[in-house]
């Protein structure tokens, strides 16, 4: 269970969703019921039948921000420019003046370090400095820049959603791309378990007794890297920035207390909760990196249930959900949801896993 090659599975190509269901609520769940190891087939919006009064909604607020920039370099050729660390280019923008931060540099040739760059919008940029794939940007806007990105900016959806120049659907994926309770500015890929919520479900879901706790972990470009090692042990995961206010965390602990279901809206909420949870899964208020890799053999503190999404073969998102249940029969519910032609990825199905 530790190889590479366990966590692989067929996926025709046609079964990566291109854009979301037109109405988000109404998208496929498959319910995996970890006690009678039985699956079945809803839609998302009969996730109010499987909830209890007394559960917890544990979401991710992380709202994507448009991090792509497109512009050139001084020498005339094109350059795109990904910001990758947000977070620590706010705080640098806080205490220097100046937004600077880790950025990905795609051009047919890396500019050299001190080389400037003209971005789209009036944005100007100075590359500091390089390390491997990843860059040092400053942006010489002073306060003015993050305005322009929010005008400028293209939101930078996932490389197995192919856009082709369709306006209308860029347009519209500044929206689709974002959850109906995103507000934390700071993400560059969207928590996508929760894109299936509406605000209706969720008033249905209150007014039942299901209750809302609401997290920030701002999703970075490691979600998309891919394991290289044939060991995942081997592997060494990005950290992301996690917030998890006092609100929250009392929410999370008298849930536990009563007898309630801590239920992690995607991966990214599972592991900034059991990041912070202590070996009883009770969870203190607090900030910083999260770098949990979760993977078969973990031992879970805190998450109850969860729902997430159809992942990527051999990647870190579908470890962690072998762990949360069993890698066998998780596979075995990738290759049904295949066979049923469920959709997915960051705007296809999800998963309930409880």
């Amino acid at each position: 269970m530790y190889q590479l090659a366990d966590y692989d599975y067929h996926l025709p190509e046609d079964l990566i969703a291109q854009k979301p269901c037109e109405e988000r609520s109404r998208s496929r769940l498959l319910r995996v019921d970890r006690g009678s190891h039985s699956l079945s087939h809803h839609q998302f919006f009969e996730l109010e039948d499987f909830l209890k009064p007394g559960d917890l909604l544990v979401v991710n607020n992380t709202k994507v921000i448009p991090a792509r920039l497109m512009g050139r370099k001084e020498t005339g050729g094109r350059v795109e420019v990904l910001i990758i660390d947000y977070a620590s280019g706010m705080k640098h923008l806080k205490e220097k003046g100046v937004f600077q931060c880790d950025c990905l540099i795609r051009a047919s040739k890396r500019p050299r370090p001190g080389a400037f760059l003209h971005m789209d919008g009036g944005i100007k940029a100075r590359v500091i400095s390089h390390t491997d794939r990843v860059s040092m940007v400053a942006f010489d806007d002073g306060g003015a820049f993050v305005d322009r990105l929010r005008g400028n900016g293209q939101i930078p959806l996932p490389p197995y959603i192919r856009r082709t120049g369709d306006p209308d659907l860029a347009q519209k994926d500044k929206a689709d791309y974002q959850t109906v309770y995103a507000e934390a500015e700071g993400a560059v890929a969207a928590p996508t378990a929760g894109l299936h919520f509406t605000d209706g479900l969720m008033e249905r879901l209150a007014a039942k007794g299901v209750g809302l706790a609401r997290i920030t972990l701002h999703v970075g470009y490691g979600t998309f890297v891919p394991v290289r090692v044939e060991d995942i042990r081997d592997h060494e995961i990005h950290s992301e920035f996690f917030t998890v206010s006092e609100d929250a965390a009392f929410k999370i602990n008298a849930a536990k207390k009563r007898g309630g279901r801590v239920i992690a809206v995607g991966t990214t909420s599972v592991r900034t909760l059991e990041f912070i949870a202590d070996e009883s899964g009770r969870v203190a208020p607090g900030s910083g990196q999260c770098n949990l890799f979760i993977y078969p053999g973990y031992p879970f503190k805190c998450v109850d249930a969860m729902i997430t999404n159809f992942h990527l073969p051999k990647s870190t998102l579908l470890m962690l959900i072998s762990a949360f249940y069993d890698r066998g029969k998780i596979l075995d519910a990738y290759r049904l949801a295949v066979a049923e032609k469920y959709r997915f990825f960051s705007y296809g199905d999800a998963m309930f896993i409880e």
